[in-house]
């Protein structure tokens, strides 16, 4: 009986392991040439597995992609909470729209693929849930600045939407991979901050605070 207990546990950790190598395949394959790069098979033979394995794993590519977009979601929320866990109010917000804003830019290749391309409608249908989690982040940034006073009265689920609109929508040309000239990664920052900060009623100030570098 603890034999064939041991044997069952380590089936279970091994096809965890391929699942996870199968993520791993499918987000650097995104990241080096987009869904055009990712076949089913390019997967496969980046993870060392059989297309057959991967199809045992995920009922199709739309569903393995979805689970690769919930991974980076993931990711990318847990760093903006943490940028945005010191300071003042508008500061944190401040540090959550730039942190945001610099993943994107760090690793544009991938953002473009995960948040532009043409896709799946059930990868569409994540990007709608990752996009109300971020939003229900940003309204809670500013329920605590109104608060706090920091900004004024103003209905902050239309606040939050305006935001990570403009946010999405200002990051467009410079993660594109057909764009021409490409902006400093410091100035789209600042200016995205700039912006975001008046939108909701704060006061400039001469310059950014310094956010954690993304990763």
């Amino acid at each position: 009986m603890a034999a064939r207990k041991k044997k069952k546990s380590a089936r279970g950790s091994a096809e965890g392991t391929t699942r996870e190598r199968l993520v791993d395949a499918a987000r650097t394959l995104l990241e080096e040439g987009g869904y055009t790069a990712a076949s089913v098979q390019a997967v496969a033979d980046r993870a060392g597995v059989s297309a057959g394995a991967l199809y045992r794993h995920f009922a199709s590519k739309a569903e393995l992609f979805v689970e690769v977009f919930r991974d980076a979601a993931k990711r990318d929320l847990a760093a903006v909470d943490v940028a945005a866990a010191a300071g003042g109010c508008v500061e944190r917000l401040e540090a959550a729209v730039a942190a945001h804003a610099r993943r994107a830019l760090r690793h544009r290749r991938l953002a473009w693929a995960l948040v532009y391309e043409p896709v799946d409608p059930l990868v569409d249908a994540e990007r709608l849930v990752y996009r109300r989690k971020y939003c229900r982040h940003m309204a809670g940034l500013l329920r605590q600045a109104i608060a706090a006073k920091e900004i004024p009265e103003q209905d902050v689920e239309i606040g939050a939407a305006c935001l990570v609109g403009a946010i999405a929508e200002s990051l467009v040309g410079p993660l594109s991979p057909v764009a021409g000239q490409v902006v400093a990664e410091n100035d789209i920052v600042a200016t995205l901050v700039r912006f975001c900060r008046r939108s909701v009623g704060a006061p400039d100030r001469a310059s950014l605070r310094e956010v954690a570098p993304a990763r």
